[in-house]
Order: structure tokens, then sequence, then C-alpha cells
């Protein structure tokens, strides 16, 4: 498959995750995906994108991912995205605080047939505690 193809791709998961149209989801992750970073009890495979999705924009209704710098070759797409929102939910056990949040993350995922076959990431969830004004230990 083209890195053009890759992109729309990646493009349309992010927009699942802005719009929470999680259809989107099912049709850009392969059933068999493997996630090398999953969340807490996240399965592998399109559902588990989608119930981690869902749980974190339970916490913060209007989360917003954007992409700000692409790389992308045949196989592999990498990116770092900015995530914004605002804490009105429980997030690891934390109350709403109904306060904002800004960070970043890289994420890098490889592709075969179009689809995500596998995910690294990283995003910064300390920053993200601290900014919801979490007493950390």
């Amino acid at each position: 498959m083209s890195k053009e193809i890759n992109i729309q791709a990646q493009t349309k998961f992010g927009e699942a995750v802005n719009t929470e149209n999680w259809d989107l989801i099912r049709e850009v992750v392969a059933t068999d995906s493997i996630d090398h970073d999953p969340g807490e009890g996240q399965v592998q495979g399109p559902e588990g994108y989608i119930a981690f999705f869902k749980q974190f924009r339970t916490a913060f209704p209007d989360l917003k991912v954007e992409v700000v710098h692409l790389v992308a070759d045949e196989d592999n797409l990498a990116f770092a995205y900015e995530l914004t929102g605002t804490h009105q939910g429980d997030f690891q056990g934390i109350p709403p605080t109904n306060k904002p949040f800004k960070a970043r993350g890289v994420q890098i995922s490889k592709f075969k047939d179009g689809k995500i076959v596998e995910r690294w990431g990283s995003s910064d969830v300390l920053g993200i505690l601290t900014q919801i004004g979490a007493q950390l230990k």
C-alpha cells in the first residue's frame, strides 16, 4: 500500500477519536492489530481502541487530538500530536476537577493493506494528571 493510503487511514482514526464515530476505527484497524502500549485492561484490535477512547472521552468529553508533525514511508507512519480536553469525568480514579489540560505524545503505526497492524506510542499522562490537579505521591 502507499503511504498516502496509510495517512488517510491514520487520519480516519484521529477523526474517530475527535467525533466518536467508532466505525472509522473498525475500518482502519486490523482485527488482530497489536498495541505495544495498551491502556490498562485494553484488549487487542479495534474494539480495544474503541473501549479505551470511550473511557478517555468519558473523562474528557471535549477531547481533541491534533497531529502536529507526521512522517511516513510505505509501511510505517510516525507522528507527534497534541491532546486537549477538560476533566469532566473520572480519570484513573480522580473525580472531575473541570480543569483543562494540554499534553503531547508520539505514535508509530505499522500498516498492512491500509490498516493498522501494530502501534507503539506514549502520551504525557503525568502532565495530564498534574494539570487536572491530581495529588501525586
